[in-house]
């Protein structure tokens, strides 16, 4: 009730885009520029690099089989949003085996209302769960030990005892950051600083763990160890950067662990299912039950940064320790294609009416691919100026100008942009970039706050399967 009645309110103060200038580009411009650069992409969502918008993985096998996917003995039941932690460690685990199998995906609570035929299979409604030879079997581990009993271990099994050792060095590690993240009583300094020393201690014999390998992973080379540890110290890295200025990807002070980020950045299967720090602490609250900061000025400067920008990508500590990997050039191409898909359901799902949402996201848009030099983003508009060519987001005298409300509209986009349900990390970061830079020549104006006791504002049933 209180978003509709926000949403009305801003309704009646919105204008249409302000006269003069040149338009944006159409959507039919856009969708031309996308085609010029299609090639720069990879459109096998079967067969090519993991990625969140599959529903089929054969990894190049089963080619010679009619309906292929009739013959997958392996059916993944996951969230929608690409988020939940245990999800991940099953999808990589079958990413890295390169085991055929369908996905099924399914509305996590705080998202929205869970299917019906789900609950039917899965009475308790928990994710992840797996179709294995008709048998269906949840919780995490046992599915990963179910999988390794048909197909073998991923080069140590779960029950191996130096694989037992990491999974409970990854339980108190995940118990220690419990207990300083979801803690309300960590916002006071003595308890802060008590809850980070049992936290350092936990992560000391991460690092002497990987130490021992003489390598960059928890064993001597990569395995269901570090599969189990992926999800939680992923999140971990996010949350502590935003909630306690604390910076756990730090190669001075924590070297093992930030060669182990950097050694699994070097996995294409890893990236494909990475997050970056905007989608975890937004995430994150209605999960663990509240997270709380600390108030410290790093924690403070840290959110600023996650949540308005900017997100350049730059060395040293002032670079954002989500990714560590060098920006490719298709970032901007796979953010405007990604939008292109979607674009109807993020104009309806915005609070601000389309006559300003619609041109709006345009401009964002043009600004982005404004600054693309590797990448074709010339079009031609009868709307520019009397015709001939434009490079899309030319911002000079003639440009548009935002129409009011426009800082309200792309900021609400900006705040719901996830990864990598809608794209990859680098690829967010420009889009949110050039919403932010636009909105910031319409005013201060934010959409509604992102809800902390629950992410019903990106219930899935708005945008389709």
């Amino acid at each position: 009730l209180t978003q509709l009645a926000w949403r009305m309110k801003i309704h009646a103060e919105a204008t249409p885009p302000t006269a003069g200038g040149s338009a944006p580009p159409s959507w039919a411009e856009f969708k031309s520029i996308a085609e010029k650069n299609r090639g720069m992409l990879s459109w096998d969502r079967i067969n090519g690099p993991t990625n969140s918008q599959a529903n089929l993985r054969l990894f190049g096998k089963l080619k010679d089989e009619e309906a292929p996917e009739t013959k997958v003995s392996v059916v993944l039941y996951r969230d929608k949003h690409a988020w939940c932690p245990y999800c991940q460690k099953v999808w990589l685990w079958l990413e890295e085996m390169q085991v055929p199998y369908r996905i099924e995906k399914v509305t996590m609570f705080c998202y929205g209302e869970k299917e019906r035929w789900y609950k039917q299979k899965v009475p308790s409604g928990m994710l992840p769960a797996m179709q294995l030879d008709g048998k269906v079997v949840t919780e995490s581990d046992v599915i990963l030990e179910s999988l390794e009993h048909k197909f073998g271990p991923l080069r140590f099994g779960m029950r191996e005892p130096k694989v037992v050792a990491c999974r409970k060095l990854e339980r108190m590690l995940f118990r220690a950051w419990c207990m300083w993240l979801c803690s309300p009583s960590s916002v006071y300094a003595g308890v802060d600083k008590q809850a980070r020393a049992l936290f350092e201690e936990q992560l000391r014999a991460v690092e002497k763990k990987i130490a021992e390998t003489n390598g960059p992973f928890l064993l001597e080379a990569f395995s269901t160890a570090d599969v189990v540890l992926a999800p939680y110290i992923e999140r971990m890295n996010a949350s502590l950067f935003y909630y306690k200025g604390y910076r756990l990807r730090d190669p001075k002070r924590w070297p093992g662990i930030a060669g182990w980020f950097d050694a699994m950045e070097a996995r294409e299967t890893y990236r494909g299912t990475q997050s970056d720090f905007h989608t975890h602490v937004h995430d994150l609250p209605p999960q663990m039950g509240g997270c709380y900061s600390n108030g410290s000025q790093q924690a403070q400067e840290n959110q600023r940064r996650i949540d308005s920008g900017p997100w350049e990508a730059k060395t040293g500590l002032d670079h954002f320790p989500d990714v560590g990997y060098p920006e490719p050039k298709s970032a901007k191409v796979e953010a405007l294609h990604r939008v292109l898909k979607h674009k109807d359901s993020m104009l309806k799902a915005n609070p601000m009416p389309k006559e300003v949402a619609d041109p709006a996201l345009r401009m964002a848009l043009a600004r982005m691919m404004r600054t693309s030099d590797t990448c074709t983003a010339t079009t031609t508009s009868s709307t520019a100026g009397g015709g001939g060519e434009r490079k899309a987001g030319d911002t000079n005298d003639d440009a548009p100008i935002p129409p009011k409300g426009s800082d309200k509209a792309l900021r609400y986009m900006r705040d719901r942009v996830n990864v990598p349900r809608d794209m990859s990390p680098h690829a967010a970061r420009q889009l949110r970039a050039a919403l932010e830079a636009t909105a910031a020549l319409a005013g201060t104006g934010q959409g509604p706050s992102i809800p902390t006791q629950h992410r019903r504002d990106q219930d899935p049933t708005a945008f389709g399967r």
